[in-house]
């Protein structure tokens, strides 16, 4: 008489299924039946298993969040906030965890492959003296998943753009808005920067956020706020989730907050987004909190104290998918 046996490998679900398995990253959390690897800088995540059985065992759900934009100094005007980084997200199943409102319906289809994860640095900020242009953060990847970093804020005695990106940065005080989405994906990874302000304001516009824009200087001297990021349920992250993101008005963990701008002379500084971006500064801009993408506040204008811009927060990347 012969008995049939089925030997269950690494990795296996039993039932013909198996699970991905998967080494990298800076921490790694465990949430029930799901892994969690978070990179808040590069490194490759190792695919040893790529799962199979069902579409739920071979999808890999991600955040990838870029750099945030260098917000513009204060010279003779308010610098503008710096755009949030470009905020991506793939959720494949809806009873996976809460997704934000940015979530595309899918993930990426796992592979037995090393995937190098890049995770975008910050812009640096405006000089004073100077130009007073900050810089574009930079982008973040995952496989076919690119985050574009934050546009730069600006600062000028005449009108001067923010700049393009995931989110789009704080213009000068009359100058255009800034677009966010660029490069274009669906869902959008990110809102245009505030502008024009109302003339005769002297102050900067804010920086755009990955669920509002930033806001537009109005006629007295002070400037626009920063645009709102993404909220993530905590549950992505588990028990850890306080560690990362930063709270905000509705539940969940946020993430690419634009850049508040400075004010002018008297005017008030204005606050960054939810989601790490940085308020308007009292002198230097402040930066953008590390590993959110958010942009950075504006440096002040005018008396008393004038400043530079401040950097762009660092972007960062998870990835997550059913384990067992």
């Amino acid at each position: 008489m012969s008995f049939g046996y089925q030997v269950l490998g690494f990795g296996s679900g039993g039932g013909g299924a198996s699970f991905i398995v998967a080494t990298g990253g800076n921490t790694t959390i465990t949430c029930g039946d799901y892994k969690t690897h978070i990179f808040t800088g590069d490194g490759p995540l190792c695919v040893s298993v790529a799962g199979g059985g069902g579409a739920a065992l071979e999808q890999i759900d991600y955040m990838v969040v870029a750099g945030g934009g260098g917000s513009g100094s204060g010279v003779s005007n308010g610098g503008g906030g710096g755009g949030a980084g470009g905020y991506r997200e793939g959720r494949s199943c809806p009873a996976n965890y809460t997704a934000s409102p940015l979530a595309a319906a899918t993930g990426i289809t796992s592979a037995v492959t090393d995937y190098t994860i890049t995770v975008g640095g910050g812009g640096a900020g405006g000089g004073f003296p100077g130009t007073g242009q900050g810089v574009q953060g930079s982008s973040s990847i995952f496989s076919t998943i690119t985050s574009a970093g934050g546009g730069y804020g600006n600062c000028g005695t005449v009108p001067r753009v923010g700049g393009d990106g995931g989110s789009g940065g704080g213009p000068s005080y009359t100058g255009a808005a800034s677009t966010g989405n660029v490069p274009c994906v669906s869902p959008a990874q990110g809102f245009p920067g505030g502008g024009p302000g109302t003339a005769p304001s002297s102050a900067g516009n804010g920086g755009g956020g990955a669920l509002v824009a930033g806001g537009s200087a109005g006629p007295a001297p002070s400037g626009g706020a920063g645009g709102n990021g993404a909220n993530i349920g905590d549950d992505f992250f588990g028990p850890t989730a306080p560690s990362y993101g930063t709270p905000g008005t509705n539940p969940g963990r946020y993430f690419s907050g634009g850049g508040g701008s400075s004010g002018y002379s008297t005017g008030a500084p204005q606050p960054g987004g939810e989601g790490g971006g940085g308020a308007g500064g009292t002198s230097t801009g402040p930066a953008g909190t590390t590993n959110t993408g958010g942009g950075a506040g504006g440096g002040r204008g005018g008396q008393p104290s004038p400043g530079p811009g401040g950097a762009g927060g660092p972007g960062f990347v998870a990835i997550r998918y059913k384990f067992q």
